[in-house]
C-alpha cells in the first residue's frame, strides 16, 4: 500500500526522500535481510552442495578412476601447476655439513625452478652398505629467528630428520617460502591485501607442493637413496603440503600428513579458515571438498593423524574426511593402507604423534614393525643447520607470487573474425574457471513489494528479490508517477561510498530542485551533486531510477570488524568463487528481475569504481542492456574485482571491448589510463564511436556545478 505525505513535508530538511526510504526500510523485516545471520546460511547450504558433489557419482572403482585422472589434473591447476612447470636444472650446491656419531647432515640449497631456492637439510645414516628409503619432510610454521636472521623452519623441525637418520633412512627437510632463510608470503589475503591472488590463480600451497616435488628430484639423485621407497610426511603446514606432494606425486609410497586437513564444513562453517594462511588451500575452482585431494593418495599407504583438541583442525571434519576417503580405499579393496590416528591434545608436535608416524614408514618402506624406544630429539643449534652465509642476489623466493602463475597478455586480435572467436573462448573460460559457482539453476526470484511512497509526482517503491538461496536484496526504485509510465530503466549498482552518497543526496533532494531556486553550497560534493542530478532525471525524462547495493553492502552489510571482512572474502574462495563473483551474479539477477517488471525499455548499468566493474561483467552474460556506465573504475583486476582465474585469460581492458562488442560503454574518470587494449581493438575494427566512449569526470562535474548554479 501506498503513503501519501502531508505537504509540509516538503519543508523538512531531512529531506523527502530520505523520509520514504526510511519508512520503506522499516516495511522490512531486518531477519529478512542478508545479514550475518543470513550469510551463516548461505555458507552453510554452499558447504553442503559442495560436499555433496565432491564424490557423486562414484560407486564402482571405475568411477573413480576415471575421476581420478580428470581430478589430477585439476588440482595441478588449482595449485597453480598447469601446465607443469618444466623441470630445469636443480643446481644443488652443499654449504656445509654437520657430524653425529650415527648420521651426518649437509646443509644444501636447490633451485626448484630458476632463482626458486629452496634452503634445505639432509640427514644421512653412517656406514651405509646399500640403498636405503628416504623421508621428504616438509616443515609447518615452526619461526626460527634471531637478530633478525631466519634459520629456516627445517631447523625447528629438525628433531623429526635426525631420528630418521638414526633409524636407516635418508630425510631431506626441506623450508618453506613464508619462514625460510629467504622470506616470502603466505599471508597475501590473510594480512596483505593482495586479493589478486585469486584473480592470478595463486597459491603459495602450489609453489610449496612444487618444491616438494623437486625435494623428491633431489632425493632420487642421492646415491644412498632407494628411488623407489620414498614416503613424506610433516605437521600442521608441513602436513597440508605432505597432501599436495602426495596426491600430485606417485613416487610417494607411504604418507603420513599430520594436522594438515580438515573439510570445508570446519573451515567455511565453523571459523577454522580463520586459524590458517593461504598456503593451506588451493584456489577452488572445481568447488572440491578436501576428501577430494586425499582420496588421490589411494591406495597407497596413508595414515591420517590428528589430536582431539586442534582448534584449526578439529576432530570432528577430520572424522568426516577420514569417512568419505575410507569409501575410496574400499572401492580398492584397501583397506589396510588407510588408517586414522586420534591422539590426546593440542595442536602441537607431540610425541604420541611422531611414534605412529615412524612406525607407518618402518612398515611400508623397510617391511619392519620394531619397538620403537628413540625419542626424536633436537641434537644442533639452528647455526649449525644455517645454509646460506649470504643470500644469493638472483633469489625470486621472496617475491615468488608475482611471477609462479604467468599473467596473460592477450595480443589485440587483427580482425573481426579473429576478435569474434577471441570473444567466445572468453566468455567459456569465465564461466567454467572465474564464474563456476554461479548457481546451475536460478531460484525463483521471488519479488515483493516491500511498501511504496509518494509526494507530489514522485514515488518510491521498495522491493526484494531473491538473488540465490538465502541471499535476498532490496532495489529502490524512483519515478515520477507510475512505475509502468517509465521510458527506460536506469540500474545504479552502488558500493559503500555509493550508498552513502546516495542518501546524502536523497537527504538534500526535493521535488524541484534543479529548478531556478536551487542554490548550491561552498563546498559542495561533486558526489553528491551528482546523484541529485540523477534523481533529477527522474521528474525530466521519466526514467526510472533503481540504485542496488549488492550483497554486504547497504542494509545488507555484515560484520564491520576489518578483520572478519577478510575472513568472510577467504570464506567465499574456498567454496570457488569470490565475493565479486557473487555481486556479479545479483547484478545480473536485478536487471532480470527490472527486464521482467518493466518490460520492453531500455534498461541501462551504472556502476561506481569496483562495482562498475561488476556491472560490466554481468552485461557479458545478459542480453537486452542498452548501455554500461562504469564511474572512476579501476583498469586492471590487480587492484579491481578479484574474480577467480581471470588474470591467466585476460584483464579488465579485455572485458570492456567484450561489453562493448555488443553494448555502448562509457568511461567516466579523471584519469582514465590503462584501456589502450580496448581502444586499440575498436580503432582497429572502426566501431561508432559511442560503442566506447571516456568521458572526464573532473571536467563532467565542473559542466554539471556550472548547469546547476546557471
Amino acid at each position: 500500500m501506498g503513503h501519501r505525505f502531508p505537504t509540509d513535508l516538503m519543508h523538512m530538511k531531512t529531506g523527502i526522500l530520505l523520509s520514504l526510504l526510511v519508512l520503506a526500510t522499516n516495511m522490512v523485516s531486518a531477519a529478512e535481510l542478508p545479514g550475518d545471520k543470513a550469510l551463516a546460511d548461505y555458507f552453510r547450504q554452499e558447504t553442503a552442495r559442495v560436499h555433496a558433489r565432491t564424490f557423486a557419482n562414484i560407486e564402482t572403482l571405475a568411477d573413480w578412476e576415471r575421476e581420478r585422472v580428470i581430478a589430477k589434473q585439476q588440482l595441478q591447476e588449482m595449485l597453480g601447476l598447469s601446465p607443469m612447470p618444466e623441470k630445469t636444472d636443480l643446481k644443488a650446491a652443499i654449504t656445509g655439513r654437520v657430524d653425529h656419531e650415527q648420521f651426518f647432515v649437509e646443509n644444501l640449497h636447490y633451485q626448484s625452478l630458476p632463482g626458486l631456492y629452496v634452503t634445505a637439510n639432509l640427514y644421512v645414516p653412517k656406514n651405509l652398505t646399500k640403498k636405503v628409503p628416504a623421508i621428504l619432510y616438509v616443515c609447518g610454521h615452526g619461526q626460527v629467528k634471531t637478530n633478525g636472521i631466519s634459520y629456516g623452519n627445517k631447523t625447528a623441525y629438525q628433531h623429526h630428520g635426525e631420528w630418521f637418520a638414526r633409524n636407516g633412512y635418508v630425510c631431506l627437510t626441506i623450508d618453506t617460502i613464508q619462514l625460510g632463510e629467504l622470506e616470502g608470503i603466505h599471508h597475501g589475503t590473510y594480512r596483505e591485501g593482495m586479493w589478486w591472488w585469486n584473480a592470478r590463480g595463486y597459491t603459495p600451497a602450489g609453489v610449496e607442493a612444487w618444491n616438494s616435488i623437486r625435494g623428491l628430484d633431489y632425493l632420487q639423485s642421492r646415491p644412498e637413496v632407494d628411488g623407489e621407497k620414498l614416503g613424506v610426511t610433516g605437521r600442521s603446514g608441513g602436513g597440508g603440503y605432505s597432501w599436495w606432494t602426495a596426491a600430485l606425486d606417485e613416487r610417494i609410497k607411504a604418507a603420513v600428513p599430520v594436522a594438515g586437513i580438515t573439510d570445508l564444513q570446519n573451515h567455511v562453517v565453523d571459523g577454522c579458515v580463520e586459524g590458517h594462511c593461504d598456503c593451506m588451500f588451493m584456489v577452488n575452482t572445481y568447488r572440491w571438498d578436501y576428501a577430494k585431494v586425499a582420496a588421490l593418495i589411494a591406495p597407497r599407504p596413508l595414515l591420517l593423524s590428528n589430536s582431539d583438541k586442534d582448534r584449526i583442525f578439529p576432530l570432528d571434519g577430520v572424522v568426516r574426511l577420514h569417512k568419505d576417503v575410507a569409501h575410496i580405499y574400499k572401492l580398492y579393496d584397501a583397506t589396510n593402507n588407510l588408517a586414522l590416528l586420534i591422539t590426546p591434545g593440542p595442536h602441537k608436535d607431540t610425541q604420541e604423534l611422531q611414534v605412529p608416524a615412524f612406525r607407518w614408514f618402518n612398515y611400508f618402506l623397510k617391511g619392519e614393525e620394531p619397538l620403537i624406544a628413540m625419542p626424536a630429539e633436537k641434537l644442533f643449534t639452528p647455526q649449525q643447520l644455517k645454509v646460506f652465509s649470504s643470500l644469493p642476489s638472483d633469489e625470486r623466493t621472496t617475491k615468488i607470487h608475482e611471477t609462479f602463475v604467468p599473467l596473460a597478455k592477450p595480443a589485440v586480435p587483427a580482425n573481426k573474425s579473429e576478435w569474434e572467436t577471441q570473444r567466445t573462448a572468453w566468455l567459456t573460460t569465465l564461466k567454467e574457471k572465474s564464474f563456476r559457482a554461479w548457481p546451475e539453476t536460478p531460484v525463483p526470484n521471488g519479488l515483493r513489494n516491500r511498501g511504496s511512497a509518494e509526494i507530489e509526482s514522485i514515488q518510491m517503491m521498495v522491493w526484494t528479490f531473491t538473488s540465490q538461496d538465502s541471499v535476498e536484496l532490496p532495489l529502490y526504485c524512483i519515478t515520477k508517477g507510475n512505475p509502468q509510465a517509465a521510458k527506460s530503466v536506469k540500474l545504479y549498482v552502488v558500493d559503500e561510498k555509493g550508498w552513502t552518497n546516495a542518501l546524502s543526496a536523497l537527504a538534500a533532494y526535493q521535488p524541484g530542485l534543479l529548478g531556478e531556486e536551487l542554490k548550491i553550497t561552498p563546498g559542495a560534493k561533486p558526489e553528491m551533486l551528482a546523484w541529485l542530478k540523477v534523481v533529477g532525471e527522474v521528474e525530466k525524462d521519466q526514467s526510472a531510477l533503481v540504485f542496488m547495493p549488492p550483497r554486504g553492502i547497504g542494509l545488507t552489510a555484515w560484520n564491520p570488524d576489518p578483520k572478519k571482512q577478510i575472513q568472510i572474502r577467504r570464506r567465499f574462495m574456498l567454496l570457488g568463487e569470490t565475493l565479486d563473483s557473487m555481486r556479479v551474479w545479483d547484478i545480473k539477477r536485478a536487471a532480470e528481475v527490472l527486464q521482467t517488471e518493466l518490460p520492453d525499455r531500455p534498461v541501462h548499468l551504472v556502476g561506481e569504481r569496483l562495482q562498475g566493474i561488476n556491472a560490466l561483467y554481468a552485461s557479458l552474460f545478459m542480453e537486452g542492456i542498452s548501455s554500461v556506465d562504469m564511474i572512476e573504475p579501476p583498469a586492471s583486476h590487480r587492484t579491481g574485482p578479484d574474480y577467480l582465474n581471470v588474470l591467466r585469460y585476460l584483464d579488465i581492458p579485455q572485458a570492456v571491448a567484450m561489453a562493448a562488442t555488443k553494448t555502448p560503454v562509457k568511461i567516466i574518470d579523471s584519469k582514465a589510463g590503462g584501456f589502450q587494449w580496448a581502444t586499440d581493438l575498436s580503432n582497429k575494427l572502426d566501431w561508432p564511436k559511442q560503442q566506447l566512449q571516456f568521458i572526464d569526470a573532473r571536467a563532467a562535474a565542473r559542466e554539471q556545478l556550472r548547469n546547476l548554479s546557471e
